[in-house]
């Protein structure tokens, strides 16, 4: 580049979350709405900490030394040699302690159901908003629009509207009260050049509001504060002089969504409290910063959609580990938007290349995180399992001398292990699963001697092979990893698991999930923790003499065309999932999901004490189903009595039911349900 050529930078294409300005957020513990549950208990703790105040407008009097002194340890206080000198410093006045800290009003929107929350957000906080965006149009532009179309454009609420109509939502709210009582929560940066984070998450001071907040956007609200009396903060030995300072070099003046009212003032305090958690919760949790540079015609129907994604986090729908990545993921991206603009401000002038190319390098690192968390939050991709195809390893076929080997897995191999195999078995010996089934090839045998196995290939399974257990099955123990997504997939063919039991720890996935081809489980014990067993449109699968237990969503999924053998099962113990949503409620032991409908085959299968439905059928449309319903609830009443009737209405969804025993589930036994 010639010199004294300027270097493009990705100018403008970031700009600061709306929730903290220019700053790292202070994150909220994992579960807490905002940070208003964790300021209710660790904030009201009055301790000493250890750290620097930095200095406020370049003062370096001895007041301010003295500060530094009482944060610090006495050996770091001391000059070089002045322990040794033996000066004798001028005793000090003792430092007013600070007092613990009230308690805040507690948040109500923690108690919330999603259809509660989804109801307050789209329908109230953000519908005043699109019923002013239709007053401002309706002069002008429904001449040039067709008739009644610009109805419906008006409507629907956009992202640059959102900050709009919190800003007039929380207006409305602080107008009830002029001054108040609250608990003023900030970043300990702005304070101290030294601490420890885990000892200062924050620092939170006892202040007087008056409440007359500048008229600009909800997250950029500020409000007049001085300190109230009694001196009060989460830290014993902060120096009233330092928040004085501080406060005076901000013109006393802070971000209303840092105050926390506190309690027990009046009902008027109550109402302001939930109008700035329901602000904090929407810029901290519903908003994303690339809202606002991306068209959306229908930003409600996606803050909807981000609710549910949240309650599905907190309710354990999506399981823990990768909720946790999800979070990381968030924060990741937001820290990225800040250094980017932190490094942009640095550029005195116009950026040299390298300059302009870190710029761009931490640019597309933003786009790529913001890629991923797009699919995360998108809900059709988040119906089952992780958010990207999960066997990407080719099948390797047969080995090129045609001949198979049985893999045997255990410690120590003994002659008595192998005494039934025919002579001309070839052998080959593992200590690791997870060894073994990186060795196999198509028509393998894998033999699993008694013991606890994890393996990360089971969700690799693309080649024919059978994999059993030698023993009582409950003893054959395999666990998937915590920090996987998947446990067992196969797309081969023709995979064969049996006499195993499968322990599911974590991960997303269904315990077992059948991409494509056939498999068969036989003499198996699936304990799930996530969802069961899910079989994916075109594959189809078998199980037989197995038990599949808790089960977050139904033991049993049945995708559109898939095919399904269950016989003389156990499905009990399934949809154990902690949310209030009525639509997840009627999953239970076998959910099938029509059109095309799949095929089923139950025969001598015990499905019981599920909270949901024994068998679920999840049909788009009305059709025929309300007819055969009626049947088939009068049918259930009685057990599998009259098999003819039944087979009569189900056989136009394939479903074929014999002699099964289905009892004791919360919902019912069986129900066609319609979306």
């Amino acid at each position: 580049m010639a010199s004294g050529s300027r270097a493009a930078v990705p100018e403008a294409l970031v700009r600061t979350s709306p929730s903290r300005p220019g700053e790292r957020v202070v994150p909220a513990p994992a579960g807490d709405l905002a940070a208003a549950g964790t300021l209710t208990g660790a904030a009201s703790q009055v301790r000493s900490v250890v750290a620097s105040p930095r200095p406020v407008r370049a003062k370096a009097s001895g007041a301010a030394a003295r500060r530094r002194v009482q944060l610090l340890p006495i050996t770091q206080a001391e000059g070089p040699g002045e322990g040794a000198a033996g000066q004798e410093e001028e005793p000090e006045e003792e430092a007013e302690e600070a007092q613990p800290l009230p308690p805040v009003c507690l948040s109500h929107l923690r108690g919330m159901w999603r259809d509660e929350k989804v109801a307050l957000y789209c329908d109230e906080v953000l519908q005043g908003c699109k019923v002013r965006r239709r007053r401002k149009r309706t002069g002008i532009q429904r001449r040039t629009l067709v008739a009644g179309s610009a109805e419906n454009l008006d409507l629907a609420l956009r992202a640059e509207d959102a900050d709009e109509a919190m800003s007039k939502y929380l207006s409305e709210k602080v107008k009830l009260k002029d001054k108040w009582l609250g608990v003023w929560k900030t970043n300990p940066e702005l304070f101290f050049v030294k601490y420890e984070e885990a000892s200062i998450p924050f620092v939170a001071i006892l202040v007087e509001v008056t409440c007359k907040p500048h008229q600009s956007s909800a997250s950029c609200f500020k409000v007049p504060v001085s300190v109230a009396e009694p001196f009060s903060s989460n830290i014993a030995n902060i120096p009233r002089g330092l928040v004085d300072e501080i406060l005076e070099e901000l013109e006393h003046s802070v971000p209303l969504l840092e105050v926390y009212p506190v309690g027990g003032q009046d009902s008027d305090l109550h109402d302001i409290a939930l109008a700035l958690e329901v602000v904090r919760f929407f810029y901290d949790f519903l908003w994303r910063d690339w809202d606002d540079e991306e068209s959306c015609e229908n930003y409600a129907a996606l803050i909807e959609e981000r609710i549910n994604l949240w309650c599905d986090i907190q309710d354990g729908t999506i399981p823990g580990p990768i909720a946790q990545r999800f979070k990381k993921t968030l924060e990741k991206y937001k820290n990225k938007r800040v250094e980017l603009i932190e490094y942009q401000s640095n550029i005195k002038e116009d950026p040299s290349a390298a300059e302009a190319v870190e710029c761009w390098k931490k640019y597309y690192e933003i786009v790529m995180l913001c890629g991923l968390l797009k699919m995360w939050e998108d809900l059709r991709l988040r119906v089952h399992g992780p958010f990207f195809p999960r066997i990407l390893r080719r099948r390797k076929g047969k080995r090129d001398f045609g001949k198979t080997i049985t893999h045997i897995v255990t410690k120590v191999m003994t002659t008595d292990m192998v005494k039934d195999l025919p002579s001309d078995t070839l052998l080959q010996q593992h200590d690791d699963l997870d060894l073994a089934l990186d060795s196999c090839y198509s028509g393998d045998t894998v033999v699993i001697f008694p013991g606890e196995y994890q393996a990360v290939n089971l969700a690799l399974l693309t080649d024919d092979i059978i994999l059993k257990g030698v023993g009582n099955r409950e003893e054959i123990m395999i666990t998937s990893e915590p920090s996987h997504d998947s446990f067992v997939v196969s797309k081969a063919d023709n995979v064969k698991l049996m006499n195993l039991s499968l322990l599911q720890q974590g991960t997303v996935d269904g315990i077992v999930v059948v991409e494509s081809g056939h498999m068969t489980l036989e003499n198996c014990i699936l304990k799930c923790e996530g969802t069961g067993v899910c079989v994916l449109t075109g594959a189809a699968l078998t199980i037989t003499d197995s038990e599949i237990t808790g089960a977050q969503g139904a033991g049993v999924e049945l995708y559109p065309g898939s095919i399904a053998i269950l016989e003389r099962n156990e499905i009990h113990h399934c949809n154990n999932l902690r949310t209030g949503d009525s639509s997840k409620s009627t999953l239970g032991g076998v959910n099938m999901k029509v059109l095309p409908a799949p095929k089923l085959k139950m025969t001598n299968n015990h499905i019981y004490d599920n909270n949901g439905y024994g068998v679920s059928i999840l049909q788009p449309t009305e059709q025929f189903f309300i007819v055969a319903e009626a049947a088939l609830n009068k049918r259930a009443a009685s057990g599998d009595k009259d098999e003819n009737m039944l087979s009569k209405v189900m056989q136009n969804l394939n479903l074929e039911m014999n002699n099964n025993k289905i009892e004791a589930n919360l919902k019912g036994d069986i129900r066609i349900v319609t979306s």
